[in-house]
């Protein structure tokens, strides 16, 4: 079989340090023997398209990519934002880094429809002004932005921030290119963008756990105006940016309104009994029970031994995530993955014939085609 001999192996080399792993590595993850990349490596043999294409899949890369006889240019091949998270957190993995990149694709993908369809009633980025050091007083400003009611869901907390403009997508609860290990300390992470930012949350056991993930994201590109990518240690800290985001995401979800209809002398003894105490604002309000005790902290309405006493207890209680599942309802795990707002614009741009089905698929998660057709069916239903 013709082998392709004009491949730069120096950017082989860079795409494997830049993930972490060795040109053995990738020889093993990729299916080609040790032997034949380090041929290549040494710039003695080249590869078959084949080899070439999984190489290039597994690293994101387009095989172009591999034959260009430039050095690779770091800012030209890494956004802003990517090196921004890469540079808050030095040891993310290779995986995730993936799926950073893949999430900015996924936004190019959104941007270039929209203009294909020449749609000025979508969605348009247009925070409001949060200059105030005022945290409580911001996050009241952001409520009325997003036309936040009294009960709410996660999924109301998401599509009211894309009916601002914000991508939100979730990782996949299944293995694969769209998950975030349940074992991956990282629970969100925020691209931020002047005219289409990205909020990127990690399935969780329980939804109310990510409204946090998800308002602490918020805050990161309304205060801050850039990108940002936390981890539990994060959502807890007292200090910087982290714990303006935390405060900010906390007086958004439970306003001080809120927080007074709450009875400290209904209060339990035990720790245990506190989500059941707490569970009508919990249910209503679509946030968790350590949301609520945070904010009664920090109004001084409860001892800090408490609080410590039930985290101690939740994570001693916290269910694993399920990595299995039923998957009857495959067509509509991209709604669930990448949102409403980004599914309705790849299939208008498949009734326009702007897109191919195939390209649809491609961008709905890689989608069957009996299942896109489930899926536009299940849309025609809404």
């Amino acid at each position: 079989m013709e082998r392709i001999q004009s491949i730069n192996p120096k950017r082989i080399a860079w795409c494997c340090a830049d993930h972490g792993i060795t040109p053995g590595d990738l020889a093993a993850e990729v299916g080609i023997s040790a032997s034949s990349v380090e041929r290549v490596m040494a710039g003695q043999d080249g590869m078959t398209f084949n080899q070439l294409r999984k190489v290039a899949d597994y690293f994101g890369r387009g095989i172009l990519f591999f034959l260009e006889d430039a050095p690779v240019d770091e800012a030209l091949v890494h956004t802003p934002q990517f090196r921004t998270l890469a540079n808050q957190k030095p040891e993310l993995s290779a995986k995730l880094k993936a799926l950073i990149e893949r999430v900015e694709k996924q936004r190019d993908v959104y941007l270039n429809l929209r203009e294909d369809l020449d749609d000025d009633d979508h969605p348009r980025f247009t925070p409001p002004d949060l200059s105030s050091e005022d945290l409580r007083k911001a996050a009241h400003i952001a409520r009325q932005w997003l036309g936040l009611k009294d009960q709410n869901s996660f999924d109301d907390y998401r599509n009211a921030l894309e009916s601002r403009g914000v991508l939100v997508f979730r990782s996949n609860g299944y293995n694969g290119k769209w998950q975030i290990a349940k074992e991956n300390p990282i629970l969100g992470f925020s691209l931020y963008d002047p005219t289409c930012p990205v909020i990127v949350i990690k399935k969780q056991d329980w939804e109310t756990q990510q409204s946090f993930t998800l308002m602490h994201e918020l805050g990161h590109l309304l205060l801050h105006k850039t990108s940002s990518i936390d981890d539990e240690r994060d959502l807890q800290s007292h200090r910087g940016h982290e714990r303006e985001a935390n405060a900010f995401a906390g007086h958004l979800l439970v306003p001080d309104a809120f927080l007074a209809s709450i009875q400290d002398a209904e209060r339990p003894d035990e720790v245990s009994q506190y989500d059941s105490w707490l569970e009508r604002q919990r249910r209503v309000w679509g946030v968790s029970g350590e949301v609520i005790l945070r904010r009664l902290l920090d109004a001084g309405r409860l001892p800090q031994r408490q609080y410590d006493a039930y985290r101690q207890w939740r994570n001693q209680s916290v269910a694993g995530q399920e990595d299995g599942g039923n998957r009857k309802y495959r067509h509509r795990e991209p709604r669930h993955i990448f949102g409403d707002t980004f599914v309705r614009t790849v299939l208008d741009a498949l009734y326009a014939r702007h897109i191919t089905l195939a390209k649809a698929s491609s961008y709905l998660d890689n989608l069957k085609i009996k299942d896109l057709h489930e899926l536009e069916h299940y849309y025609a239903g809404l």
